[in-house]
């Protein structure tokens, strides 16, 4: 099942993954704006709402994205959120839902905020832990905490790096300190000088 914490994660996805269809900005249009509203005729002073036959080449493409953006949803779910919200067959309601079951409501996601803050607090080196592995870790750390727009000053991460890393890089941090400017230098560069 899609973790409650992935999913700005699987969101992020969805739209990238609807950009690079035919038409992607407009099926993205849908779970902002809500569906297309059907055009109308008047036929013998009645009037009716079109028949898909009857569209203009526009009107055809703007349903058929409509379509198409409920449907790239729903087959990226998991069974077990799929199941909770397939009666929804308007895309727009549909990705509601969805962010609902996944993230809650705005409290949750204050919750979520000060949970990564906490993290990144307590962020410590492992004993026994790979560079790699600790530069991994911490900018898996990072990359959730940008989904959710919290931000860092650089030099606030870059210290948080150095100073939880083992005595035994205090010799390479020192050199490192003395030669990046860590106001502008991002963790990258400082993981790649180290490594």
């Amino acid at each position: 099942m899609m973790e409650k914490d992935m999913y700005d994660l699987w969101k992020s996805r969805m739209k990238l993954y609807m950009l690079n269809c035919q038409h992607g900005r407009m099926i993205l249009e849908y779970f902002e704006s809500g569906p297309l509203l059907w055009p109308s005729i008047e036929e013998n002073g009645v009037t009716r709402l079109k028949k898909y036959s009857e569209f203009s080449p526009t009107d055809a493409i703007q349903a058929d994205c409509d379509v198409k953006a409920t449907n790239i949803i729903l087959q990226r779910l998991p069974p077990e959120v799929y199941a909770l919200v397939s009666t929804h067959k308007v895309a727009k309601e549909l990705w509601e839902r969805i962010q609902m079951l996944m993230q809650g409501t705005s409290l949750t996601k204050q919750e979520r905020e000060c949970k990564l803050y906490d993290e990144f607090d307590k962020f410590v080196y492992r004993k026994g832990e790979s560079l790699c592995d600790y530069y991994l870790r911490f900018s898996l750390l990072l990359n959730d905490m940008n989904i959710y727009n919290m931000k860092l000053e650089q030099f606030q991460v870059n210290t948080k790096f150095f100073n939880t890393l083992p005595p035994e890089w205090s010799k390479f941090v020192t050199d490192v300190k003395l030669v990046r400017h860590l106001h502008t230098t991002n963790v990258d560069q400082l993981h790649a000088y180290l490594g």
